[in-house]
């Protein structure tokens, strides 16, 4: 491939992608997320909008943009979240037009988010979605991580136990399925899942532009 050709083919314009990673806690999304972010910058986090109260040492915007529930409920009413939900009384969404400014300038956004909340990304904008499930290797393994992490009571840890088979049951309804037994080796099939869907020719809006500096018809 010439110089030019490759300069070429980099400069194809790309419609970015929605990346969803869903587990059950301790299968390692957290950290495999963590991983990605560092390793690929083209890629940024989606920031949600809550009505919870704003912590100490949280920034709008970057953290979380908060709203009240009266503003969150308008927000809801005209349509300006790709997904949301309510937890504990506080409620959680991700707007449309960060994302959306983001996907159109060839980033990828990535999403933590359950399945219900990976349901609704997929009903807004099933074109841009890519969804990856992380399992853990064996139930064992996955409440041996949650009891070494050390973050939580062993009462905690065995709701969590107890709702990871109801959240693991949903798998078949993701594009991809990672069995997380190595951080290092899942980080780097997400990044062959993305380097793959990435090059979707849905994905490449400047292809056609491309092709007919070829002298191709279509």
């Amino acid at each position: 491939m010439s110089s030019d050709t490759a300069k070429g083919a980099a400069a194809i314009a790309r419609r970015g992608l929605m990346l969803v990673l869903s587990s059950p806690s301790g299968a390692g999304k957290s950290t495999i997320s963590r991983e990605l972010l560092k390793r690929e910058p083209m890629m940024s986090m989606s920031v949600s909008m809550t009505t919870r109260p704003q912590r100490p040492g949280e920034v709008d915007g970057k953290d979380y943009f908060f709203v009240d529930k009266k503003q969150f409920a308008a927000k809801i009413e005209a349509g300006e979240f790709l997904e949301h939900a309510t937890v504990f009384e506080h409620s959680y969404g991700t707007p449309k037009g960060p994302v959306q400014k983001v996907l159109k300038a060839g980033g990828d956004v990535l999403f933590d988010v359950d399945w219900q909340g990976t349901q609704q990304l997929g009903q807004s904008a099933p074109q841009d979605l890519v969804s990856i499930f992380i399992l853990p290797p064996s139930i064992e393994e996955l409440e041996r991580r949650l009891h070494t992490r050390g973050q939580d009571s062993d009462e905690v840890v065995r709701k969590r136990m107890a709702k990871a088979a109801s959240e693991m049951s949903h798998w078949f309804e993701y594009d991809y399925v990672i069995v997380n037994e190595d951080i290092e080796e899942s980080v780097r099939r997400v990044q062959a899942i993305l380097a793959a869907e990435r090059l979707k020719r849905d994905r490449q809006v400047g292809l056609g532009d491309f092709v007919r500096g070829l002298g191709v018809g279509n």
